[in-house]
This record gives structure tokens, sequence and C-alpha cells, in this order.
């Protein structure tokens, strides 16, 4: 798997159709929440605001009311294509008064995402585990805080049981902060 470098943004026209292209480095379904949020606001006057992701293998989609499979998989079909995680790219369009149909429509999204992504760097991912820490409510805050930017699941039953996918150098904290967790290779 890839993460890319940095943000970016690109613009595509065709048959006076816009298409403004957003790549973000992401590390949580909040932080998409945000950005998503914030281009909606933004565009409010776009006809659609278009978007696939991936973080950490949890995936979605949206057309934004284009015809289904027109927009959000040829976004997410990029980012298969290039086993990229933790990425984010959202497309706005602004339809230009000629439509485009189906097989228009795909390409034009596979066309704008591909060319925000040509815009950045990949580097492969690091080597990462899933862990499960098993803690009560008196380390809980402990463990949350050494977690912060992480996607976390959460059980609360007799002990409270935390996943999350780790990096070595993200492990070799939870050992320098003595937190006893289970890993599994991914």
């Amino acid at each position: 798997m890839y993460e890319i470098n940095k943000n970016e943004e690109s613009f595509y026209e065709i048959k006076g159709s816009k298409f403004i292209s957003y790549i973000y480095n992401v590390k949580n379904i909040d932080e998409i929440k945000e950005i998503i949020k914030e281009k909606e606001k933004l565009y409010s006057d776009a006809t659609h605001i278009t978007y696939a992701y991936n973080v950490n293998g949890i995936k979605k989609k949206s057309d934004d009311n284009e015809p289904s499979g027109t927009a959000g998989m040829p976004i997410l079909n990029v980012i298969d294509k290039n086993y990229l995680t933790n990425v984010l790219i959202i497309v706005i369009r602004y339809f230009g008064g000629i439509k485009l149909g189906a097989g228009g429509l795909v390409r034009a999204y596979t066309k704008a995402a591909t060319d925000v992504l040509n815009k950045v760097e990949k580097h492969e991912l690091k080597e990462r585990y899933q862990i499960e820490i098993k803690t009560n409510y008196k380390e809980l805050d402990k463990v949350l805080y050494l977690l912060k930017d992480k996607e976390i699941k959460k059980e609360f039953n007799e002990a409270i049981i935390i996943k999350a996918i780790l990096t070595k150098e993200e492990i070799k904290e939870l050992d320098n902060n003595n937190i006893n967790y289970t890993k599994k290779d991914l």
C-alpha cells in the first residue's frame, strides 16, 4: 500500500463542465468529514461534490446525485488501482450545459481523479500491525491519548478493548508507556 506525500488540487474542463479535484492525505474518518463539510460550504453553488476514500481499508464513495456508478466509483477505482490508503479524493463539478452521458462521466471523473493524483508523490507504507489493547477505565484516558490521531475501534465489556492499526514506531510508543497489547501482522 502507498500513501501520498501532500495535499493537492487540479482543474479539468470538458464540454463546458468544470471539474475541480482535491487529494488529501487523511488519517481518520472525522478528518474526512470535516474536509467534505468545508468543500460543501466553499462550493455550495456546485452541481455535484463527489468523493471517494480509503482509510486503513475503510472505503466509501459518493456520486452526489450523478447517475449511479459514474462518479464515486471511478474515483475509488483510481485509488484502488494505485494501491492507496489514507487518501481522500474529492471532485467538484460545475455542469456546463452539455450532457456527457454515463461513459463520458466515468471518463471525466477518472481523468479528474488521475490528474490530481499525478501532482503528488506516493511512498510505500511502513510495516503495519493490527493491535488490540485490553484496558480498564483507569487507564483508558492514557491509551486514548497515545492513539489520539488514529482510527480506533472500542468495545466496552468487562474490560475495554481498543483496536487500531499501527506502525513499528507507533508501537514503540505503547512500549515506552508500558501499555500491554497483542499484535498481528497485516
